[in-house]
C-alpha cells in the first residue's frame, strides 16, 4: 500500500494538533473497534472558523486526513467548512489507498460533529444545518 508524499508529510508533520480548551465546538467520531477515533475542536468568530485543532488516535492515514481537513477549513465560513467532502480531503492529499478511504470520511464527520456541537451550545438545532452524521460501523484500518 503506497501513500503519496502529501499523506506522508501530514502524517510525519501533522498540522493543528492539540486541543482548544475553550473551544466553541468539539466533535468526536470513530469506532474503537477499528482503532480510529478523531476529536476536532473549533473556535468560531461570527460565522468563521478562526482556529481548529484535532487529536486523532489511529493509523497514519487517519492522522494525515485529520491534519489536511483542519488545514482546509481554517479561516473558512462554517457553511463552506460543511461543504468539505471526504473526496476533497483525499484529493488534497493526492489520494489514499481504497482500504483507507474511511479515514477521510471520519475527518469529514469530525468537522460536522464539531459544528453540530457549536450550534447545540448556542441553543440551535444543528440537524437542518449539519445534516446526518452517521456512525462509523465498520472499517478496515490497521493499527
Amino acid at each position: 500500500m503506497a501513500y503519496s508524499e502529501k499523506v506522508m508529510d501530514h502524517f510525519a508533520n501533522p498540522r493543528n494538533v492539540g486541543e482548544i480548551p475553550d473551544a466553541d465546538g468539539v466533535g468526536e467520531v470513530g469506532n474503537p473497534k477499528c482503532g480510529d477515533i478523531m476529536r476536532m475542536y473549533i473556535k468560531v468568530d461570527g460565522d468563521v472558523i478562526t482556529d481548529v485543532k484535532f487529536k486523532t488516535f489511529g493509523c497514519g492515514a487517519a492522522i494525515a486526513t485529520s491534519s489536511m481537513a483542519t488545514e482546509l477549513i481554517k479561516g473558512k465560513k462554517i457553511e463552506d467548512a460543511l461543504k468539505l467532502t471526504n473526496k476533497a480531503v483525499m484529493e488534497a492529499l493526492d489520494g489514499l489507498p481504497p482500504v483507507k478511504v474511511h479515514c477521510s470520511v471520519l475527518a469529514e464527520q469530525a468537522i460536522k460533529s464539531a459544528v453540530a456541537d457549536y450550534y447545540k451550545k448556542k441553543g440551535i438545532d444543528p440537524a437542518p444545518i449539519v445534516g446526518d452524521i452517521p456512525e462509523c460501523e465498520s472499517c478496515a484500518c490497521e493499527l
